[in-house]
C-alpha cells in the first residue's frame, strides 16, 4: 500500500468517525439546554431533562416494559438459537441448506413485513396486542442472530474434546453440558447482549404487536410526534450510555472466557 492510499484511507477513516459521533456529541449536548427547543445558541445549562427523567413515573415504567421484554426475548432466542445451532452444526443431512435458510429468514425480511405478519400470526394463536405478542415478534427476530454466533462458536469446537468425555462414560446429554456449553459462554454472552440491544431499541415490532403498553421506542416517537425537545435527548442519552456499558462488559467478559479457554 503506497503513502497516497495510506493517507486517503486514513482520511476516509476519520471522516467516517466524524459523521458517526458528531450526532451523538450534538445528541448529548442538546439535553443539558435550558430551554424546550431544539437549536443554537445554548445560553443556559441545566441538569433539569435529565433529573426529570429519574422522576417521571410513566419513563420508569416504560423502561422497565421494554427491559422485560427484552431479557424475556432474549432468554428465548438464547434457548430455540441454541437448539438450532446444536441440530445444524455438527449433522449434514439432506435439506440442511433449506433449513438453515429458512432459520435465518427472520434476520433479512423487511421489518415492516416482519411486523405485520407477526400481528396476523399473532391473531391467529389468539394472543392479544401486549407484551406475550412483543416478546413472540422478538424472539422470532433474534433466533437467526444466536444461531449463527453459537454455530461459528460450535465450528472451533475440537471434536476430540467430546469423544474424550464419551470415552470416559458421558452420554450425549452429559458433553453437552459439561463441555459444549461452557465453550459456548462467550459466545451466549455476546449473542444475548446483541439480542437484548436488538429487542430494546426495536420500534416497527413494537409498534404493530404492543398494546396500550408502549416500549420506550414508541414512546420516544409519541412525544417527538408534538416536537423534538431537550427530555428526548436526555432519555436518549440516558439509553446510550447504558448500552454502552453493557456492551464495554460484554466485551470484557468474552475476552477473559477466550483466554481462560
Amino acid at each position: 500500500m503506497t503513502r497516497h492510499t495510506r493517507i486517503l484511507m486514513s482520511v476516509i477513516y476519520w471522516a467516517f468517525v466524524v459523521y458517526l459521533f458528531v450526532p451523538l456529541v450534538l445528541m448529548v449536548v442538546m439535553g443539558f439546554k435550558d430551554s424546550k427547543f431544539i437549536g443554537f445558541p445554548i445560553r443556559a445549562w441545566t441538569m433539569e431533562w435529565y433529573t426529570g427523567v429519574f422522576q417521571d413515573g410513566q419513563v420508569l415504567g416504560v423502561f422497565a416494559f421494554s427491559m422485560a421484554i427484552a431479557l424475556a426475548s432474549t432468554f428465548l432466542s438464547l434457548v430455540i438459537g441454541t437448539w438450532v445451532a446444536a441440530f445444524l452444526g455438527p449433522n449434514n443431512f439432506r435439506g440442511k441448506l433449506i433449513v438453515f435458510a429458512v432459520t435465518c429468514l427472520p434476520a433479512v425480511i423487511p421489518g415492516i413485513i416482519s411486523a405485520i405478519s407477526l400481528r396476523i400470526f399473532a391473531r391467529f394463536l389468539s394472543i392479544e396486542p401486549g407484551m406475550m405478542a412483543i416478546i413472540l415478534g422478538h424472539t422470532v427476530h433474534n433466533v437467526p442472530f444466536v444461531a449463527l454466533v453459537v454455530m461459528a462458536r460450535l465450528a472451533t469446537l475440537p471434536r476430540s474434546q467430546i469423544e474424550a468425555a464419551q470415552d470416559l462414560g458421558a452420554d450425549s446429554v452429559v458433553a453437552f453440558f459439561r463441555i459444549t456449553m461452557p465453550y459456548l459462554k462467550p459466545a451466549l454472552i455476546g449473542a444475548g447482549i446483541f439480542c437484548m440491544l436488538l429487542s430494546f431499541d426495536d420500534f416497527v415490532r413494537a409498534f404493530f404487536l404492543g398494546g396500550y403498553e408502549p416500549t420506550l421506542p414508541v414512546l420516544i416517537f409519541a412525544k417527538l410526534r408534538s416536537g423534538m425537545s431537550p427530555e428526548i435527548n436526555a432519555i436518549s442519552t440516558i439509553v446510550l450510555i447504558l448500552t454502552a456499558v453493557l456492551g464495554l462488559w460484554a466485551e470484557r467478559s468474552m475476552r477473559r472466557m477466550n483466554k481462560g479457554a
